[in-house]
């Protein structure tokens, strides 16, 4: 039976309870999202709703809503019908294999399983308590997650209870399973000494910690590792993690590591190998990455320091593995928070702010113009900074970018992460670098959060702001990117049914909301 044929789990959606239609709503936005930027062509609505061509059997769709749209309808000769999220994924299948000419059995499955898993988590965030943490909360609260993939929840197909109690979005904390390397068998590079705080490691040895799941994937091929003493099983840390929006990173005290903020220790990320596909890649950490890691994290972090201001970069200071099992056992030491954070400003996840959550300093600005301002000040200059003085191409969309508000929710201060998605000039050249930047920074992450903080203020207009923001900065590429008719919108849909790599970005001109401001 094709998976776009099969029924959904009903324990995860006992009578009366509204989670199955909840579920729905989640997976099917960014699915629509995702068919209307990249395939759909828009048609005139009497009626004043958005309605769509799609091009490949020539049927209409129409939705309501606005940057995540709703309840979408098919037109049949009895008029509008209804479809749900399995109906959605069976259409947008058939309109790929017609606009496409290609066939693809993997991501339909995906898709199902993302809105199984969205199920899941509602379920379980139903019941969990809500850190009282702000900076936690933003952390956990993306259950949409990335508004414009097909599958944005899918967890590699596997049974709901395999991922579970490490999902961010379950408001899950759990410890690390600590294992012990035989030291001629450590492959590292940069500071790690973090990791070593976290337990003792037997003489001879060197500490690992590693993720429940990581190890629930790879567990069988380090059978003979186990046996021969190479590598041992310690038990675990004595305190427990919290899962990031990333999934595979972790927040982690560390007693009395290196930068320590107090008598309890630093607080340090650790970012870990996990052989599951999760957006549009499979999230190991792969030798080539983790290879050139330091020459990416060192160029950042001097291009930060460079910059003067309170923007921050969270260094990826090295990495630990094990030479035999190099990939599967890697993890990642990143800088904390409290080294970077200004004092008395509260660090948030960008795209939490987009998303929506508890303490979302979108929901209440005194004045969202100068709100806005105050985000655009802190967020553009450090992107278009190290991009123009030292040729830092950083991937600065929702996910990678931290936005320090102050007791009054008022932005303060941006902080950007993740080396492995950095590009350096000239490694890719110019044009394409600029481009990358282009859309993460301006389309994937100022159109979000002003679409968002729009919806929230209707008289608003947020685009002017970001056009005199843009045009401060003396750049070459400015004057295009202002007057341009099209900005590049990656299209993750064609992209995942194409097979195509998933590091790969194929863009769509998307209308250039600069150009009208």
């Amino acid at each position: 039976m094709d998976r776009t044929d099969r029924l959904e789990p009903m324990e995860l959606t006992p009578p009366g309870d509204d989670i199955a239609e909840r579920a729905d709503a989640y997976a099917a936005a960014p699915l629509l999202n995702c068919l209307i930027r990249e395939v759909a062509r828009p048609c005139p609505d009497p009626d004043g709703r958005r309605v769509y061509r799609l091009p490949g059997g020539g049927r209409l769709l129409r939705v309501g809503g606005g940057r995540r749209p709703v309840g979408p309808e098919v037109r049949t000769a009895d008029g509008w019908q209804r479809i749900g999220h399995t109906e959605l994924v069976k259409l947008v299948a058939e309109e790929l294999r017609r606009h496409t000419g290609l066939s693809n059995d993997e991501l339909p499955a995906e898709m199902i399983d993302s809105r199984v898993a969205v199920a899941a988590l509602l379920a379980a965030r139903d019941r969990a308590a809500v850190p009282e943490d702000p900076y936690t909360r933003s952390e956990q609260a993306l259950v949409t997650g990335h508004p414009y993939h097909p599958a944005p929840k899918a967890r590699g197909g596997g049974p709901v209870a395999s991922w579970l109690p490490y999902a961010p979005e379950a408001h899950a904390r759990f410890p690390l399973v600590l294992l012990a390397v035989r030291e001629d068998m450590v492959a590292e590079e940069g500071d790690t000494s973090a990791l070593d705080a976290l337990g003792q490691a037997p003489p001879g040895y060197r500490l690992l910690p590693a993720h429940p799941w990581q190890l629930d994937l790879t567990g069988r091929d380090l059978t003979g590792a186990f046996a021969d003493g190479r590598l041992l099983r310690l038990g675990r840390t004595a305190a427990e993690v919290r899962p990031t929006a990333a999934v595979r990173t972790v927040q982690v005290q560390v007693p009395g590591a290196d930068g320590a903020d107090g008598a309890d220790g630093a607080d340090l990320f650790l970012k870990f190998s996990l052989d599951v596909r999760i957006t549009n890649d499979v999230r190991r950490l792969w030798r080539h990455d983790l290879l050139r890691l330091r020459r990416t994290d060192t160029a950042a972090a001097a291009a930060f320091a460079g910059l003067g201001g309170p923007a921050a970069w969270l260094s990826d200071r090295g990495y630990r593995t094990a030479a035999f099992a190099f990939e599967e056992l890697a993890v990642v030491v990143r800088d904390g928070l409290g080294r970077h954070v200004l004092p008395g400003a509260t660090p948030l996840l960008a795209a939490a702010l987009a998303e929506g959550f508890d303490g979302n300093p979108l929901d209440g600005p005194a004045d969202p113009e100068v709100w806005w301002e105050a985000y655009l000040r802190q967020v553009v200059p450090p992107a278009l900074g190290v991009f123009a003085r030292h040729g830092v191409v950083l991937e600065a969309h929702l996910q990678n970018s931290l936005v320090a508000v102050d007791a009054a929710g008022l932005p303060v201060q941006a902080l950007f992460r993740d080396a492995e998605g950095v590009k350096l000039l000239p490694d890719v050249s110019r044009a394409a670098g600029w481009e990358r930047l282009v859309y993460c920074l301006v389309v994937n992450h100022l159109g979000e959060i002003a679409a968002a903080l729009a919806e929230r203020h209707p008289g608003l207009d947020p685009w002017p702001a970001v056009r005199r923001e843009l045009a401060r900065h003396d750049l070459p590429e400015i004057p295009a990117l202002l007057t341009s008719p099209t900005l590049p919108g990656k299209t993750n849909l064609l992209l995942r049914w194409t097979g195509a790599d998933g590091a790969a970005a194929h863009y769509r001109p998307l209308p250039n909301p600069l150009l009208g401001a």
